[in-house]
């Protein structure tokens, strides 16, 4: 997709979003203090210069301005499109791999005969190469936070509509058996289970994260495959359609869309100004930073069948406890809040057998139920599950599995940050820092 793309659903987004807010006759001012926001980012909300990160600040504008049920589907449909095309106008194409340079001789040698080629490597088959996670965002990466947990906002419609027409992107879901994994990265994908993470969130030494690269081939046993034996057949890769579901996982959703932690080694004078939510997986990385004290993941399914998929149960799989790193707190905000409290399954991970808690929410005054297993989702109805994990003891290394059954099978969906676990560290006790915006600098 093109940049022009990108900016013609922006433009569309924006005008929508003006009409709205003229024929409302609301100021500015008036509907920023009602969005939880600054009048500036919401006057670049509606010259088409952005667009929210957060379905939330979408549904409570169309509220705010009156809007009907069609146009709060219009609206909602709009931003997703410009969403996506916002992320895809953003990713660079891959460069080509460079040729390897001649290696000097210091004599003559033989000239190779007219088109010789180098002799391929011999790569055993004993198990079939499965495709990599992709590390870009899938078409389905939408945040829509409050689907699950209002039932009756008109925006579960817009994702409905949207999740049906937009063209497929990412790989194919595909599982051995019946198991498969949603990481940040991508929807459902085969994984093995990886080795824990060190302390800057990064494989082990010694190890290869799923996410990075196909698996290496396994020789069969027996030995090795060689030139002039043939390997033994390998296994039948499994059907791609083993798994009804596809998910998008967000592994740095801020509360209320500006409130949140990390834990970085790094001084406050190496560390830039904090990011916006939707920069925070780039920022976060580069600063070797895991999230302080609490974590908020959002995962989006829809089946991909005529069928409906049952989610039964959500649980909760802790992979590794360490004591957390003696780093500083980086604040993403001095503060913030809002009306919508989504609601969301709270899991301690401090407990021995963590559970995932359904809590209410709230709504500007109105309760929002909590969510309950069993979920139905399909093709047309997608469902947001919202994970709240907290822990003040321990640097934990994390993950979901979540059980369903469909119309011919049922299985496991193992969520995870891009086949890696989640990682949520305690900072009690630690040095806490928040940026101070017109000195230009991290203070206590």
């Amino acid at each position: 997709m093109g940049r022009g793309n990108a900016v013609g659903e922006a433009e569309r987004f924006a005008r929508l979003m003006r009409e709205l807010k003229e024929r409302a006759g609301l100021s500015y001012g008036t509907l920023a203090r009602r969005l939880h926001t600054s009048t500036s980012t919401l006057h670049r909300y509606c010259n088409g210069e952005a667009v929210p990160t957060e379905f939330a600040v979408v549904d409570r504008f169309a509220r705010a301005c009156g809007a009907s049920p069609g146009e709060a589907v219009d609206l909602h449909r709009a931003w997703l499109l410009a969403d996506a095309r916002r992320r895809a106008a953003g990713r660079p194409d891959p460069a080509p791999a460079p040729e390897p340079a001649p290696e000097p001789t210091s004599g003559p040698i033989p000239e190779p005969a007219l088109g010789a080629v180098a002799e391929p490597a011999v790569v055993p088959a004993a198990e079939p190469e499965r495709a990599p996670v992709s590390v870009r965002p899938p078409r389905y990466r939408r945040r829509a936070a409050a689907v699950l947990a209002a039932g009756v906002s008109a925006g579960a419609v817009a994702v409905a509509v949207l999740a049906a027409s937009l063209p497929e992107r990412g790989t194919p879901p595909g599982v051995a058996g019946a198991t498969g994994s949603a990481g940040a990265a991508g929807p459902a994908t085969p994984v093995a289970p990886s080795a824990p993470p060190d302390a800057a969130g990064t494989p082990a030494p010694g190890t290869s994260s799923p996410s990075s690269s196909s698996p290496s081939p396994v020789p069969a046993q027996g030995g090795p495959a060689s030139a002039s034996a043939p390997a033994p057949p390998s296994r039948p890769s499994p059907s791609t359609a083993s798994v009804p579901l596809k998910a998008a996982v967000r592994s740095h959703v801020w509360a209320y869309g500006c409130d949140h932690a990390y834990l970085a080694e790094r001084g406050p004078g190496s560390v830039p100004p904090p990011p916006v939510e939707a920069d925070a997986p780039a920022w976060a990385s580069a600063q070797r930073a895991v999230h302080a004290g609490a974590q908020i993941v959002e995962v989006t399914l829809h089946g991909t069948g005529a069928g409906s998929v049952v989610l039964e149960d959500l649980e909760v799989r802790v992979a590794a406890r360490r004591t957390p790193p003696a780093w500083n707190v980086y604040q993403m905000s001095q503060g913030c809040g809002g009306s919508l409290t989504p609601a969301a399954f709270a899991v301690n991970l401090d407990a021995p057998r963590p559970l995932a808690r359904p809590v209410a929410g709230n709504d500007a005054g109105g309760p929002v139920p909590a969510p309950a297993f069993p979920l139905r989702v399909s093709a047309s109805e997608p469902v947001v599950l919202r994970v709240e994990a907290a822990t003040t003891g321990c640097d934990c290394d994390w993950y979901l599995d979540l059980r369903w059954t469909g119309p011919a099978d049922s299985g496991t969906l193992r969520i995870d940050d891009g086949g890696r676990p989640l990682r949520t560290s305690a900072a009690t006790g630690r040095p806490v820092y928040g940026y101070a915006a017109e000195q230009g600098r991290w203070g206590r």
